[in-house]
Protein backbone atom coordinates (compact mmCIF):
# COMPACT_ATOMS: atom_id res chain seq x y z
CA UNK A 1 0.00 0.00 0.00
CA UNK A 2 1.66 3.46 -1.07
CA UNK A 3 0.26 6.31 -1.18
CA UNK A 4 -2.26 7.32 -4.37
CA UNK A 5 -3.26 3.73 -4.37
CA UNK A 6 -7.05 2.89 -4.57
CA UNK A 7 -8.23 0.80 -1.95
CA UNK A 8 -11.52 -0.28 -0.94
CA UNK A 9 -12.52 -0.88 3.08
CA UNK A 10 -15.26 -1.47 5.06
CA UNK A 11 -17.39 1.72 5.97
CA UNK A 12 -21.42 1.45 8.25
CA UNK A 13 -22.81 -1.74 6.28
CA UNK A 14 -21.17 -2.00 3.29
CA UNK A 15 -17.51 -0.47 1.10
CA UNK A 16 -16.34 1.78 -0.31
CA UNK A 17 -13.38 2.88 -2.38
CA UNK A 18 -11.00 5.68 -1.42
CA UNK A 19 -7.48 6.74 -2.39
CA UNK A 20 -4.47 6.90 0.23
CA UNK A 21 -3.88 10.18 1.27
CA UNK A 22 -0.92 9.36 4.09
CA UNK A 23 0.58 6.45 5.82
CA UNK A 24 2.18 6.58 8.80
CA UNK A 25 3.44 3.32 10.45
CA UNK A 26 0.32 2.16 12.53
CA UNK A 27 -2.42 4.43 10.64
CA UNK A 28 -4.13 5.50 7.11
CA UNK A 29 -5.59 8.51 6.12
CA UNK A 30 -7.73 7.73 3.23
CA UNK A 31 -9.57 10.38 1.10
CA UNK A 32 -13.31 8.95 0.32
CA UNK A 33 -15.88 10.77 -2.30
CA UNK A 34 -19.40 10.85 -0.35
CA UNK A 35 -22.56 12.06 -1.54
CA UNK A 36 -22.45 15.58 -0.02
CA UNK A 37 -18.85 15.27 1.57
CA UNK A 38 -16.69 15.30 -1.31
CA UNK A 39 -12.69 14.70 -0.48
CA UNK A 40 -13.13 13.36 2.89
CA UNK A 41 -10.42 12.10 4.80
CA UNK A 42 -11.21 8.62 6.89
CA UNK A 43 -8.24 7.45 9.59
CA UNK A 44 -8.20 3.49 9.70
CA UNK A 45 -5.34 1.51 10.98
CA UNK A 46 -3.43 -0.67 8.94
CA UNK A 47 -4.67 -3.56 10.98
CA UNK A 48 -8.37 -3.05 10.03
CA UNK A 49 -6.94 -2.77 6.64
CA UNK A 50 -4.90 -6.13 6.31
CA UNK A 51 -6.38 -8.33 8.66
CA UNK A 52 -4.81 -11.56 7.55
CA UNK A 53 -1.46 -10.13 8.04
CA UNK A 54 -2.26 -8.35 11.41
CA UNK A 55 -2.74 -11.76 12.47
CA UNK A 56 0.60 -13.29 11.23
CA UNK A 57 2.05 -11.04 12.98
CA UNK A 58 0.38 -10.97 16.21
CA UNK A 59 0.96 -14.90 15.90
CA UNK A 60 4.70 -15.01 15.00
CA UNK A 61 4.49 -12.70 18.25
CA UNK A 62 3.24 -14.75 20.24
CA UNK A 63 5.94 -17.48 19.20
CA UNK A 64 8.69 -15.29 19.81
CA UNK A 65 7.38 -14.49 23.12
CA UNK A 66 7.22 -18.36 24.28
CA UNK A 67 10.60 -18.53 22.88
CA UNK A 68 11.48 -16.22 25.05
CA UNK A 69 9.82 -17.97 28.47
CA UNK A 70 11.49 -21.24 28.08
CA UNK A 71 15.10 -20.02 27.52
CA UNK A 72 14.37 -17.43 30.68
CA UNK A 73 13.39 -20.34 32.46
CA UNK A 74 16.19 -22.94 31.02
CA UNK A 75 18.70 -20.55 32.15
CA UNK A 76 16.86 -19.88 35.94
CA UNK A 77 17.08 -23.82 36.01
CA UNK A 78 21.01 -23.67 35.05
CA UNK A 79 21.58 -20.86 37.61
CA UNK A 80 19.81 -22.77 40.34
CA UNK A 81 22.09 -26.12 39.45
CA UNK A 82 25.15 -24.20 39.92
CA UNK A 83 24.27 -22.96 42.55
CA UNK A 84 23.19 -26.39 44.38
CA UNK A 85 26.63 -27.65 43.27
CA UNK A 86 28.77 -25.33 44.70
CA UNK A 87 27.06 -25.06 47.82
CA UNK A 88 27.88 -28.93 48.30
Amino acid sequence: MEVGDKITFLFGKGEKEGTVYKIFPKTVYIKVDFPKHKGKIIKRSIAAMHPEEAAKKKDARKKEEEKKKKKAAKEERKKEKAAKKSAA
